[in-house]
């Protein structure tokens, strides 16, 4: 049961962000931005290194509504979601986004656990600064709304195909377009 009184049926961060429209404008514009804008990672990428940091804070909802979105964006592919979870280092994804989440998972401990060793070792497989910087502040940011959403006690529902079907959406529609109903002017949330 959340802490304070949020909206019914919006579960997770989605009932925090209806409850206060106004800071839920940044908060969305920052994930289109980090996770549905153009990139040299792609959308899948950039959604497992949320996912993982989430799934690091043993955040129920982030990491399942992400980890969602990224099988969508990677073409269902669920499994390649949870063995990233499980063990990023033997999954199948690139080098350079091994090296990315390795940095990330160290900004989740704590930004000064990232070490000059750590941007050379991702930078010698292929990571660009854009996508050092991009990957540090996914993992920071994803500490914010993880902490958000659990330190509200939101709702966090184990329904496996309602995170599917919101990640289909998002991964379609983006941040800001998919979250339209629920982003109205204040007093006016559904």
């Amino acid at each position: 049961m959340p802490h304070i009184s949020l909206p019914e049926g919006l579960p997770g961060i989605r009932g925090a962000l209806a409850f206060r429209p106004e800071t839920a404008r940044p908060l969305n514009e920052l994930a289109e931005i980090l996770l549905f804008g153009p990139h040299t990672l792609t959308p899948g990428e950039r959604e497992l290194i949320a996912t993982y940091v989430s799934y690091l804070n043993d955040c129920h909802f982030c990491q399942s509504i992400h980890g969602a979105i990224a099988a969508a964006h990677l073409d269902g592919d669920e499994d390649l979601v949870r063995r990233v979870k499980a063990d990023f280092q033997h999954a199948n994804i690139s080098d350079k986004m091994k090296g990315l989440l390795v940095i990330a998972s160290k900004v989740q401990r704590g930004g000064k656990n990232v070490r000059a060793a750590d941007v050379d070792q991702a930078r010698s497989l292929g990571a660009t600064d854009l996508e050092i910087h991009d990957a540090i502040l996914i993992a920071a940011a994803f500490c914010m709304y993880n902490r958000y959403v659990d330190g509200l006690a939101t709702t966090q529902p184990h329904d496996e195909a309602m995170y599917r079907e919101r990640g289909k959406i998002v991964a379609r529609e983006g941040y800001i377009q998919g979250s339209k109903a629920y982003l109205q002017p204040t007093g006016t949330a559904r």
